[in-house]
């Protein structure tokens, strides 16, 4: 009774048929806040999608982003990004370095990153060096593996010093 409605705007009555609003100019444009309003710095901030590196794309160098990157096709050279997931039809040849290092593939080489883990369908010929690593049942990984507190600085751990060489790793070599 007391909500305000189109039927007591102001307005055509009737059979009269109202004027054509110009439909297409708002339809087309969306809507946007004005230059040098807030909403923008006050909205927050989508996360982009991660770059995905299709199956059929074959790349012989290195691979840098800040950004999440998946790969499904085949890299011959190291990665550096923030998430990287490596999908199981993949194949990487060279170090790979991430925050977050998913493997679901292939991966012939050093891995590095904060949080490593390695899906039950992951191959993995090489050193992982990890803050925190999860390794599923039926992942394949010939290797070592090393704890480090930062392992994306590239610096290998402070071993103990030796004094001389110890006979028995000369006769290994």
């Amino acid at each position: 009774m007391f909500s305000k409605s189109k039927i007591n705007e102001p307005g055509p009555k009737g059979n009269e048929t109202p004027a054509p609003a110009a439909p297409a100019d708002t339809a087309s444009k969306p809507a946007s806040p004005a230059p040098g309003s807030d909403f923008r710095a006050s909205a927050p901030k989508a996360k982009p999608p991660a770059s995905v590196l299709s199956s059929d794309l074959h790349i012989t160098g290195n691979v840098k982003t800040t950004g999440d990157i998946q790969i499904e096709g085949t890299i011959e050279g190291d990665i550096r990004a923030h998430l990287l997931t490596i999908g199981e039809g993949a194949t990487v040849k060279g170090e790979v370095t991430a925050d977050d290092v998913v493997i679901n593939g292939r991966i012939v080489g050093r891995v590095r990153g904060l949080k490593v883990r390695l899906t039950s369908t992951a191959r993995v010929e090489g050193d992982i060096i990890h803050k925190t690593i999860a390794i599923e049942s039926g992942a394949h990984f010939e290797g070592s593996v090393q704890r480090q507190d930062d392992p994306l600085s590239g610096n290998k751990p402070a071993a103990a010093p030796r004094t001389a060489p110890q006979p028995q790793a000369q006769k290994d070599a």
